[in-house]
Protein backbone atom coordinates (compact mmCIF):
# COMPACT_ATOMS: atom_id res chain seq x y z
CA UNK A 1 0.00 0.00 0.00
CA UNK A 2 1.53 3.30 -1.09
CA UNK A 3 0.73 6.92 -0.35
CA UNK A 4 1.19 9.82 -2.74
CA UNK A 5 2.97 13.12 -2.06
CA UNK A 6 4.36 12.35 1.40
CA UNK A 7 6.10 15.13 3.35
CA UNK A 8 7.92 15.25 6.68
CA UNK A 9 6.80 17.48 9.55
CA UNK A 10 7.18 18.00 13.31
CA UNK A 11 4.22 17.28 15.57
CA UNK A 12 3.17 20.16 17.80
CA UNK A 13 -0.21 19.41 19.39
CA UNK A 14 -3.57 17.67 18.97
CA UNK A 15 -6.49 20.00 19.76
CA UNK A 16 -8.97 17.16 19.30
CA UNK A 17 -9.02 13.57 18.02
CA UNK A 18 -9.59 14.62 14.40
CA UNK A 19 -6.87 17.22 13.85
CA UNK A 20 -3.29 18.02 14.78
CA UNK A 21 -1.00 21.03 14.59
CA UNK A 22 2.32 20.37 12.85
CA UNK A 23 5.34 22.34 11.71
CA UNK A 24 6.14 22.02 8.00
CA UNK A 25 9.22 23.99 7.07
CA UNK A 26 8.78 26.54 9.90
CA UNK A 27 5.09 26.99 9.04
CA UNK A 28 2.31 25.77 11.33
CA UNK A 29 -0.33 23.69 9.54
CA UNK A 30 -3.55 22.04 10.71
CA UNK A 31 -3.79 18.44 9.44
CA UNK A 32 -6.29 15.60 9.61
CA UNK A 33 -5.36 12.70 11.92
CA UNK A 34 -6.31 9.37 10.30
CA UNK A 35 -6.73 7.69 13.67
CA UNK A 36 -9.31 8.72 16.28
CA UNK A 37 -7.69 6.58 19.00
CA UNK A 38 -5.76 8.04 21.91
CA UNK A 39 -2.27 7.56 20.39
CA UNK A 40 -0.71 9.51 23.29
CA UNK A 41 2.48 7.47 23.12
CA UNK A 42 2.81 8.26 19.39
CA UNK A 43 1.82 11.90 19.09
CA UNK A 44 4.44 13.46 21.34
CA UNK A 45 5.40 17.12 20.89
CA UNK A 46 8.50 17.33 18.73
CA UNK A 47 8.03 13.89 17.15
CA UNK A 48 8.82 13.49 13.48
CA UNK A 49 5.63 12.71 11.56
CA UNK A 50 4.74 12.04 7.96
CA UNK A 51 1.84 13.54 6.04
CA UNK A 52 0.08 12.61 2.83
CA UNK A 53 -1.26 15.41 0.66
CA UNK A 54 -5.01 15.06 0.15
CA UNK A 55 -6.54 14.99 -3.32
CA UNK A 56 -9.73 16.95 -2.57
CA UNK A 57 -9.09 20.69 -3.07
CA UNK A 58 -12.25 21.55 -1.10
CA UNK A 59 -11.06 19.91 2.12
CA UNK A 60 -10.48 22.08 5.19
CA UNK A 61 -7.14 20.33 5.78
CA UNK A 62 -4.58 19.80 3.02
CA UNK A 63 -2.77 16.89 4.67
CA UNK A 64 -3.45 13.57 6.43
CA UNK A 65 -1.15 12.50 9.27
CA UNK A 66 -0.27 8.87 8.44
CA UNK A 67 2.88 7.88 10.37
CA UNK A 68 5.17 8.91 13.21
CA UNK A 69 8.59 8.06 14.54
CA UNK A 70 8.49 6.62 18.05
CA UNK A 71 11.31 6.41 20.56
CA UNK A 72 10.93 3.03 22.28
CA UNK A 73 11.72 2.24 25.90
CA UNK A 74 14.92 0.44 24.89
CA UNK A 75 16.21 3.45 22.98
CA UNK A 76 15.30 2.36 19.45
CA UNK A 77 13.48 4.51 16.92
CA UNK A 78 10.67 2.81 15.03
CA UNK A 79 8.34 4.12 12.36
CA UNK A 80 4.67 3.47 13.14
CA UNK A 81 1.91 3.78 10.57
CA UNK A 82 -1.14 5.13 12.43
CA UNK A 83 -3.66 5.28 9.60
CA UNK A 84 -6.66 3.36 10.97
CA UNK A 85 -8.10 2.89 7.47
CA UNK A 86 -5.04 1.12 6.08
CA UNK A 87 -5.06 -2.35 7.81
CA UNK A 88 -7.89 -3.66 5.58
CA UNK A 89 -5.99 -2.66 2.45
CA UNK A 90 -2.83 -4.27 3.82
CA UNK A 91 -4.82 -7.44 4.57
CA UNK A 92 -6.30 -7.45 1.07
CA UNK A 93 -2.79 -7.41 -0.42
CA UNK A 94 -1.40 -10.00 2.01
CA UNK A 95 -4.15 -12.62 2.27
CA UNK A 96 -3.84 -14.08 -1.26
CA UNK A 97 -0.13 -14.78 -0.69
CA UNK A 98 -0.33 -15.67 3.01
CA UNK A 99 -0.58 -19.42 2.44
CA UNK A 100 -3.73 -19.63 4.53
CA UNK A 101 -5.88 -20.10 1.45
CA UNK A 102 -5.30 -21.60 -2.00
CA UNK A 103 -4.41 -19.52 -5.10
CA UNK A 104 -8.00 -20.00 -6.26
CA UNK A 105 -9.60 -18.42 -3.21
CA UNK A 106 -11.99 -15.52 -3.77
CA UNK A 107 -11.90 -12.62 -1.28
CA UNK A 108 -14.84 -10.26 -0.82
CA UNK A 109 -14.76 -7.10 1.28
CA UNK A 110 -17.42 -5.93 3.73
CA UNK A 111 -19.82 -8.89 3.64
CA UNK A 112 -22.97 -8.98 5.79
CA UNK A 113 -23.93 -12.22 7.50
CA UNK A 114 -27.02 -12.24 9.70
CA UNK A 115 -26.76 -8.93 11.61
CA UNK A 116 -22.99 -8.67 11.25
CA UNK A 117 -20.71 -7.10 8.67
CA UNK A 118 -17.29 -8.73 8.45
CA UNK A 119 -14.20 -7.26 6.81
CA UNK A 120 -13.71 -10.29 4.54
CA UNK A 121 -15.59 -13.32 3.30
CA UNK A 122 -13.41 -15.99 1.67
CA UNK A 123 -14.65 -18.76 -0.61
CA UNK A 124 -11.97 -21.36 -1.30
CA UNK A 125 -13.43 -24.44 -2.98
CA UNK A 126 -15.45 -26.09 -0.19
CA UNK A 127 -14.00 -23.77 2.46
CA UNK A 128 -16.01 -20.75 3.58
CA UNK A 129 -14.56 -18.26 6.03
CA UNK A 130 -15.16 -14.88 7.65
CA UNK A 131 -12.25 -12.70 8.75
CA UNK A 132 -12.02 -9.55 10.85
CA UNK A 133 -9.03 -7.19 10.69
CA UNK A 134 -7.71 -5.13 13.61
CA UNK A 135 -4.95 -2.56 13.25
CA UNK A 136 -2.36 -2.42 16.07
CA UNK A 137 -0.33 0.71 16.89
CA UNK A 138 0.30 0.36 20.64
CA UNK A 139 3.80 -0.84 21.58
CA UNK A 140 5.35 -1.23 25.05
CA UNK A 141 8.88 -2.54 25.53
CA UNK A 142 8.84 -4.45 22.24
CA UNK A 143 5.39 -5.97 22.82
CA UNK A 144 2.33 -4.84 20.84
CA UNK A 145 -1.11 -4.72 22.41
CA UNK A 146 -4.73 -4.32 21.32
CA UNK A 147 -6.89 -2.41 22.03
CA UNK A 148 -5.47 0.94 23.13
CA UNK A 149 -8.92 1.88 24.48
CA UNK A 150 -11.97 -0.17 25.51
CA UNK A 151 -13.79 -1.59 22.47
CA UNK A 152 -17.22 -3.13 22.96
CA UNK A 153 -17.43 -3.32 19.17
CA UNK A 154 -14.36 -5.59 19.21
CA UNK A 155 -15.91 -7.83 21.85
CA UNK A 156 -19.11 -8.03 19.77
CA UNK A 157 -17.13 -9.04 16.66
CA UNK A 158 -15.50 -11.91 18.53
CA UNK A 159 -18.84 -13.24 19.70
CA UNK A 160 -20.14 -13.08 16.15
CA UNK A 161 -17.13 -14.99 14.82
CA UNK A 162 -17.77 -17.74 17.39
CA UNK A 163 -21.30 -18.00 15.99
CA UNK A 164 -19.86 -18.39 12.49
CA UNK A 165 -17.72 -21.34 13.64
CA UNK A 166 -20.75 -22.93 15.29
CA UNK A 167 -22.59 -22.66 11.97
CA UNK A 168 -19.85 -24.43 10.01
CA UNK A 169 -17.70 -21.57 8.75
CA UNK A 170 -14.03 -20.95 9.40
CA UNK A 171 -13.40 -17.72 11.30
CA UNK A 172 -10.28 -15.58 11.72
CA UNK A 173 -9.08 -12.46 13.48
CA UNK A 174 -6.08 -10.84 11.78
CA UNK A 175 -4.09 -8.30 13.78
CA UNK A 176 -2.16 -6.06 11.37
CA UNK A 177 0.75 -4.67 13.39
CA UNK A 178 1.59 -1.31 11.85
CA UNK A 179 5.32 -1.44 12.64
CA UNK A 180 8.41 -3.71 12.69
CA UNK A 181 10.85 -4.74 15.39
CA UNK A 182 8.48 -6.20 17.97
CA UNK A 183 8.61 -9.42 20.03
CA UNK A 184 5.02 -10.65 20.15
CA UNK A 185 1.36 -9.63 20.33
CA UNK A 186 -0.99 -9.92 23.28
CA UNK A 187 -4.39 -8.48 24.23
CA UNK A 188 -4.31 -5.34 26.35
CA UNK A 189 -5.89 -6.87 29.44
CA UNK A 190 -4.98 -3.87 31.58
CA UNK A 191 -7.02 -1.48 29.43
CA UNK A 192 -9.88 -3.81 28.46
CA UNK A 193 -9.88 -7.20 30.22
CA UNK A 194 -13.22 -8.12 28.65
CA UNK A 195 -11.67 -8.03 25.18
CA UNK A 196 -8.80 -10.29 26.31
CA UNK A 197 -11.25 -12.76 27.81
CA UNK A 198 -13.36 -12.69 24.64
CA UNK A 199 -10.28 -13.27 22.45
CA UNK A 200 -9.24 -16.29 24.51
CA UNK A 201 -12.78 -17.66 24.44
CA UNK A 202 -12.91 -17.19 20.65
CA UNK A 203 -9.68 -19.15 20.23
CA UNK A 204 -11.01 -21.95 22.44
CA UNK A 205 -14.17 -22.08 20.29
CA UNK A 206 -12.19 -22.46 17.07
CA UNK A 207 -11.62 -18.89 15.85
CA UNK A 208 -8.06 -18.65 14.51
CA UNK A 209 -6.05 -15.71 15.89
CA UNK A 210 -3.20 -14.55 13.67
CA UNK A 211 -0.90 -11.52 13.60
CA UNK A 212 1.45 -10.09 11.00
CA UNK A 213 3.88 -7.18 11.26
CA UNK A 214 4.53 -4.59 8.56
CA UNK A 215 7.47 -2.96 6.90
CA UNK A 216 6.64 0.72 7.32
CA UNK A 217 8.25 3.46 5.29
CA UNK A 218 7.19 7.12 5.11
CA UNK A 219 5.18 6.52 1.95
CA UNK A 220 4.21 2.86 2.18
CA UNK A 221 3.23 -0.07 4.39
CA UNK A 222 3.54 -3.76 3.51
CA UNK A 223 2.62 -6.83 5.54
CA UNK A 224 5.69 -8.94 6.13
CA UNK A 225 6.22 -11.53 8.90
CA UNK A 226 4.04 -13.66 11.14
CA UNK A 227 4.10 -12.58 14.77
CA UNK A 228 3.66 -14.80 17.83
CA UNK A 229 0.32 -14.38 19.63
CA UNK A 230 0.20 -14.84 23.41
CA UNK A 231 -3.25 -14.86 25.01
Amino acid sequence: MKYENVVEAKFLSRPNRFIAKVDIGAKEETVHVKNTGRCKELLVPGAKVYLSLGTNPNRKTKYDLIATEKQTENGKTILVNMDSQIPNYVAEEWLPKSGIFSPNAVFKREVTYHSSRFDFYIKDSERKAFLEVKGVTLEKDGVVLFPDAPTQRGVKHLGELISCVEEGYEAYVLFVIQMKGIKYFKPNNETHPEFGEALLRAQQKGVKIIAVDCLVEPGSITAQDDVKVIL
